[in-house]
């Protein structure tokens, strides 16, 4: 049987885990990095065996106690925790949900009028798998400087961040922006497992070695929000705040909030009054 997501985390996050962090001897060098799954397995009061069915993908219906357990024992936090709540959910969902299908590429007339409404906000519209579907005036005219509508980004803003050659450069925060993609892509993968185009959009980005590492080590951090400080080549150096919004099942909203030290400067403004 193939392991599932949900045991591949469990895998990761064990070997990622070092003795002292949980108050046990780092003794003699290990072979392998990060605790055993013994150690494991006593911190979160469960059998050897069946942490074992558990990371091979031979045991899929694990209690909400052996889940808060574990996620003890990993030393997890909220946002670790919630991903891997959703894992265990997907587990028993699985066999019962349908197909979520291929991704809809085509933006309603309704959410462009929501970006088109934000500006002079800049705004753009991100499918499941972050391509760049849609943006208002405001988002081209601040985003075209740094490359992010250029060939070489594919319409894609996880391709930019990992392939685009002056995204460092730009993205001077760029660990932060690599997290928050790498988030946004392992919580879309999860919510649509059955989208034909995962295996294709992963494989490609597991070519640019900062990805690959990131994906796995299963890192999950809150992609919904992120402080990014951008050398832009027209405005100097900005901090941008991102919240991201899901007026649609299967495309977001990515507000860009930039610098609002100077909000009430007129082209910044957020609302009209």
């Amino acid at each position: 049987m193939s392991r599932t997501e949900f045991a591949e985390f469990l895998i990761a996050r064990r070997g990622q885990l070092q003795p002292e962090a949980v108050g046990l001897p780092a003794g003699r060098r290990r072979r392998t990095p990060g605790l055993r799954r013994e150690e494991v397995a006593a911190l979160a009061g469960v059998s050897v065996d069946y942490l074992a069915r558990l990371e091979q993908g031979r045991d899929t219906n694990p209690s909400t106690a052996v889940l808060g357990a574990l996620a003890d024992a990993l030393r997890l936090n909220e946002i670790e925790r919630h991903h891997f709540g959703k894992l265990a959910f997907g587990l028993e969902q699985k066999a019962s949900c349908p197909s979520s299908g291929q991704a809809r590429e085509q933006v309603s007339e309704t959410v462009q009028a929501v970006i088109d409404a934000l500006h002079p906000t800049p705004a753009f519209v991100a499918g499941r798998w972050l391509n760049m579907l849609a943006w208002n005036p405001a988002w081209r005219d601040f985003a075209e400087p740094i490359g992010l509508l250029e060939d070489t980004a594919h319409g894609n803003f996880a391709y930019y961040v990992f392939a685009h050659p002056d995204a460092r450069e730009h993205f001077l925060n760029w660990d932060d922006a690599a997290d928050m993609v790498t988030s946004t892509l392992r919580a879309a993968q999860t919510h649509f497992a059955d989208d034909p185009s995962v295996t294709s959009m992963i494989t490609t980005l597991q070519g640019f070695p900062e990805f690959d590492k990131r994906w796995r080590e299963h890192r999950v951090t809150d992609h919904r929000s992120l402080v990014l400080r951008i050398a832009h080549p027209q405005r100097g150096e900005v901090e941008v705040e991102i919240e991201t919004l899901d007026p649609a099942a299967d495309q977001s909203v990515m507000v860009w909030l930039v610098d609002r030290r100077q909000v009430r400067t007129p082209g910044l403004r957020l609302v009209n009054e």
